[in-house]
């Protein structure tokens, strides 16, 4: 796999593309900090931007389908890069608008990127490397997160906000000259080339695949676990922070994920060679429910700290793991529209997640939000556990009597 050019390409342009993201992501927030009073209003404009990264999903995943995953991953860099030509407009001029323009294109870009990207790790490497790639390929996600973060903070005491996009768009543009490089073989099924003359598709071919597939759909439905901790993670971290009176907690809090995340990354490939994905699954996502609950101790430093790395080592074995069932189990000529589905799915429930946590914060606050939500994940993971059980075991059944 090392020796793959197309491996060493995409883990480069991840790490680039990554640096650029955080850089402005932090850009964004400093802008809005100085010309957004509201939080509420702040919101709103980063929500709109996801809005129009959902809208095209449907469209994005038929495209993706239908053409060289290499040209829609060209395309969408291209489109990200010019993005933050908008965002430099609106810090000349001081307008709001132009960084909802931006963010619209920005979220667009990335409706069609990712999906691509997914699609295109399958056909990089053969199903026995897909996932230690896709842990290592999440690993440098991590890293690129953690120093473009650190980078951010470094840039914004010395340089003008400017400058964290123009170095955004230099990782942008980076990655759009060496994704050229990429060099791939793609099939096109007559199914899918049929559709493109057609103009039909979109996801409602992609759900019979999903309904035929009972363990895609469960893993499906069991990413929401995660996503219960995730959707909230920047609001629980600032409440852990006050309740303990320490902002250098928040620091330390993400340092203890990521560093978690890494290494769980780092070593599901050699967990996978001792039990089936499928328990890996359901045994991490029954940590993260775990480490949901140890939240209820917040108010104790070292305990919230340890809850979330472990939250970031289940992870880490998790998202890996998930994605390669997704890539392996569903057909390639399905990949673009379903990629597309899913992170559309996300998005979704990413926002649904964060106005739930936001309430509940207000409501019942932190300590009883994570037993409520650490309760609601593990009697998920116990459904499809013993859902997954009943399908194994009918799938024996029919195999003794076809025998």
């Amino acid at each position: 796999m090392w020796k793959n050019k197309n491996v060493w390409i995409l883990l480069t342009g991840e790490f680039i593309a990554g640096l650029g993201l955080w850089l402005g992501i932090i850009g964004n927030l400093e802008f809005m900090q100085e010309k957004v009073p509201s939080d509420f209003l702040k919101s709103l404009i980063l929500a709109g931007g996801l809005l129009a990264g959902i809208a095209v999903g449907p469209w994005a995943g038929r495209i993706t389908d239908q053409i060289s995953k290499k040209t829609v991953m060209l395309a969408s860099g291209f489109a990200r890069a010019l993005s933050v030509v908008f965002m430099l407009i609106a810090i000349q001029i001081g307008s709001v608008w132009w960084m909802v323009i931006f963010l619209v294109f920005l979220q667009i870009s990335a409706a069609f990127y990712f999906p691509a990207l997914q699609a295109a790790i399958p056909l990089v490497v053969e199903d026995k490397d897909l996932l230690q790639l896709n842990g290592v390929h999440m690993n440098v996600s991590t890293l690129s997160r953690i120093l473009g973060t650190a980078l951010a903070g470094v840039l914004l005491v010395i340089l003008p906000l400017s400058m964290l996009y123009i170095a955004s768009l230099v990782a942008y543009l980076i990655l759009f000259i060496i994704t050229f490089f990429m060099d791939f073989e793609e099939s096109f099924s007559k199914e899918s080339t049929g559709r493109k003359s057609a103009g039909g598709g979109g996801f409602k071919e992609v759900f019979p695949i999903i309904q035929g597939l009972p363990i895609v759909f469960m893993t499906l439905i069991l990413t929401l676990v995660p996503l219960l901790f995730l959707g909230g993670f920047n609001l629980m971290v600032i409440n852990i922070s006050e309740l303990q009176d320490s902002s250098s907690i928040k620091g330390l809090i993400y340092t203890a994920e990521g560093l978690g995340f890494m290494l769980g990354a780092f070593i599901v490939k050699q967990l996978s060679q001792k039990r089936s994905p499928y328990a890996i699954l359901f045994f991490f996502s029954f940590i993260i429910g775990l480490s949901q609950l140890l939240l209820y101790f917040a108010d104790v430093p070292v305990l919230s700290i340890l809850a979330f790395f472990i939250f970031g080592f289940a992870v880490g074995c998790f998202f890996p793991t998930a994605a390669t069932i997704f890539q392996t189990r569903v057909p390639k000529e399905f990949h673009g529209r379903f990629f597309s589905f899913r992170n559309m799915l996300d998005r979704v429930t990413f926002q649904i997640v964060l106005l739930l946590t936001g309430f509940l914060l207000d409501a019942v606050g932190l300590q009883l939000m994570v037993v409520i939500f650490g309760i609601l994940s593990l009697i998920m993971t116990a459904a499809f556990f013993a859902k997954f059980r009943q399908i194994r075991t009918e799938i024996q059944v029919k195999e003794k009597i076809s025998t």
